[in-house]
């Protein structure tokens, strides 16, 4: 086998469509983007046993049992410093979702650690960037210790071994 190192830019490319291919057949990744986003809501759908909604819902992910709206955003991380804000949210005045599930990875796409955000704690603290006419949320440390903010690491992780 060929080391990766070694191997030409092109060969590398099919490789990485291959990859992706095989993830979607085995339904960990149900487009044809960065797998980071799909990936993290396959970890919160099979650890919450919520029910993902199509993948062009501008809204909510997922469903709750209960009938609660998840938005879910998934960070990976390049480094253990890299910049934790989460994708941009759409149409947050109004009110798109109940609560934010978020999850950040480290580059080899293993949970670091996971939230799961009331919409009340998340509203105050985005900032709307008009260049792209969303919301930016900033997934740091210090959320965690905000009232209502629920840690789901371990959650994750036991999905995560599942999969």
């Amino acid at each position: 086998m060929i080391s990766l190192a070694d191997a030409p830019v092109a060969a590398l490319l099919e490789l990485h469509a291959d990859v992706l291919t095989e993830l979607k057949r085995r339904e960990v990744v149900r487009s044809a983007n960065n797998p980071t986003g799909d990936y993290g809501e396959l970890l919160f759908s099979r650890a919450f046993d919520w029910t993902l909604n199509a993948n062009s819902s501008a809204d909510a992910d997922a469903l709750g049992a209960d009938g609660t709206r998840y938005q879910i955003k998934c960070r990976r991380l390049a480094s253990p410093k890299g910049s934790r804000q989460l994708g941009f949210i759409r149409r947050l005045p109004e009110r798109p979702f109940d609560k934010l599930a978020a999850v950040l990875l480290d580059a080899r796409f293993r949970v670091i650690r996971a939230a799961i955000v009331p919409f009340e704690v998340v509203e105050p603290r985005a900032a709307y960037v008009d260049s792209v006419k969303a919301w930016r949320f900033i997934l740091r440390d210090s959320v965690w210790d905000l009232p209502g903010v629920l840690d789901v690491t371990g959650e994750l992780r036991a999905a995560e071994i599942m999969i």
